[in-house]
């Protein structure tokens, strides 16, 4: 029976915003968004408050994605901003560490929410 691997992080973090959403042009330059900085912020707040070193290792990312309301969304459309906001958060050096990435809908909820799942995995 093979044992069960237990997450390395387990953090319930804001809604993201879409990548349609993440981004803002001004004049030639590509930019994050208000919205996009804002969430950026939130992430490294509630990552600081665990006090964690950033993983090093090759990486299985799970994301349950709680939408606010019963809207159409495409599900890997927020998996941009969230994945780069946890990497300045400092949850891991560089998002190319991950091998495996799941994304899942979840119940609606009242503004949302992002349930976050990081192992590190041997390979």
């Amino acid at each position: 029976m093979e044992a069960l691997i237990q997450p390395n992080l387990a953090i319930d973090l804001p809604y993201p915003p879409s990548v349609n959403h993440y981004w803002r042009r001004v004049g030639t330059r590509t930019l994050i968004s208000r919205e996009g900085r804002r969430h950026r912020r939130d992430v490294c707040a509630a990552l600081a408050a665990l006090g964690r070193a950033p993983m090093t290792g090759r990486l299985s990312v799970s994301i349950v994605v709680h939408p606010p309301d019963r809207r159409r969304r495409d599900l890997d459309n927020l998996a941009k901003a969230l994945l780069d906001a946890l990497e300045h958060a400092g949850a891991y050096r560089d998002d190319s560490q991950i091998d495996l990435l799941s994304l899942e809908r979840g119940a609606v909820i009242p503004r949302g929410s992002v349930a976050v799942e990081i192992t590190e995995v041997s390979h």
